[in-house]
């Protein structure tokens, strides 16, 4: 296929490896089974070769002695690496190519299952190729029977995608990319955006129109005076399962303000200026621990529609909103390695509009989204303490 469509060549496959007694961890039936990626060349040579290192309840597969870093050289777009679907939730070998190699061109086969909230497959794919401002080639398997679907071309600031749950049929993804990744979304020196600053960008008629379909029923003379004597009023906070974890989430409850809400030793916060649906609840919400209990350790602050109005609601699956939201999300980060993701109804990727460090805390923002707001999150992964 390579020789004859004169292309390079990624496939997914089984592969073989013998051993005997002189190697004390051979398996009993002597050979081990790894998932592996194999490229070929356009002259149909094999040129490398990755075997995963993250297996994900895969059985039938044996887990190389040590991560493996899998490069190879192209003559039309440079240097390329690869790994594995589950590889990419940790620091070996996903970020450690990148960071170590300075790859920036990664192809990603894959047999994502998504996960809401966070870990829809489009939704952290998007994530990564903007954290680290890279070329990303995903190919996922399309069962939607199994939540899997979800393939793209991922650049630091364009999404080329499919996700479909209904039809049976994949789809063949082309875009035409940098070669040389053009630069991430960037924290804009001008730009400090306080919650003073958010507040400002409404204007009386977005706040009183609001409120009206929140049922609040004060008058509004001065829009920014008035949210911020109601916004001193702090929230409840609650708690809720959210994938596995355990959130600490404040609703909001106005549509203009500034909200915090911590876990351990992480706190969010959002400053948000919003046009409400009366029927649409959101919350603010902070998690610090090992995921699941124990799978592996993150940091997440996340803006949430739940999927009704009750508090027990938040965190289950949403793909529709209609709540428009201007926003800043940010908190005060142990880890460098934070991925910030936006989706909107429909399961609408969008990017920030800026992003990064600023005051010792990590920070995106994004204004007048044309869909509604189902998740905004900044997903950070601790990998030291895994």
């Amino acid at each position: 296929m390579a020789r004859k469509g004169r292309m390079y060549v990624v496939a997914n496959m089984p592969t073989r490896e013998d051993c005997d007694d002189s190697d004390p961890n051979c398996p009993r039936d002597g050979r081990y089974q790894f998932n592996t990626n194999v490229v070929f060349s356009d002259n149909g040579d094999l040129v490398a070769r990755y075997r995963k290192q993250n297996l994900f309840f895969e059985y039938e597969f044996n887990t190389p002695s040590k991560a493996e870093h899998a490069i190879f050289d192209t003559p039309f777009a440079g240097k390329f690496g690869m790994f594995i679907c589950y590889d990419l939730l940790f620091y070996e070998p996903a970020v450690s190519l990148i960071e170590k190699y300075n790859v920036t061109q990664i192809l990603f086969p894959t047999a994502w299952m998504s996960a809401f909230p966070f870990l829809v497959g489009i939704q952290f794919q998007r994530a990564f190729a903007s954290a680290f401002g890279i070329n990303f080639l995903v190919a996922n398997l399309h069962h939607p029977s199994l939540n899997m679907t979800s393939s793209g071309i991922y650049t630091p600031k364009e999404s080329f995608y499919h996700y479909d749950m209904i039809g049976d049929a994949g789809k063949l993804i082309v875009a035409r990319i940098p070669v040389v990744p053009t630069d991430r979304v960037q924290s804009e020196a001008h730009f400090v955006p306080t919650s003073q600053q958010v507040l400002e960008k409404c204007n009386s008629t977005l706040v009183c129109s609001a409120k009206k379909s929140l049922g609040l029923d004060s008058v509004c003379e001065d829009a920014a005076a008035d949210v911020l004597t109601e916004n001193s009023m702090i929230p409840p906070t609650f708690n809720s399962i959210i994938f596995h974890d355990n959130f600490t989430l404040s609703p909001l409850t106005t549509p203009v303000g500034e909200q915090l809400v911590c876990s351990n030793s992480l706190c969010c916060h959002v400053s948000f200026c919003g046009n409400f649906s009366h029927s649409e609840l959101y919350v603010l919400g902070a998690f610090d621990g090992l995921h699941a209990g124990g799978a592996f350790y993150t940091q997440v602050c996340a803006l949430l529609k739940c999927a009704d109005t009750n508090y027990d609601s938040c965190g289950a699956k949403v793909t529709n909103a209609s709540s428009t939201i201007d926003f800043k999300l940010w908190g005060n980060f142990s880890t460098r390695h934070i991925y910030p993701e936006i989706l909107g109804s429909g399961l609408t990727l969008y990017l920030p509009d800026s992003m990064g460090w600023e005051n010792k805390s990590y920070y995106m923002y994004r204004r007048s989204m044309s869909l509604g707001l189902t998740t905004a999150a900044l997903y950070g992964r601790w990998y030291e303490k895994d």
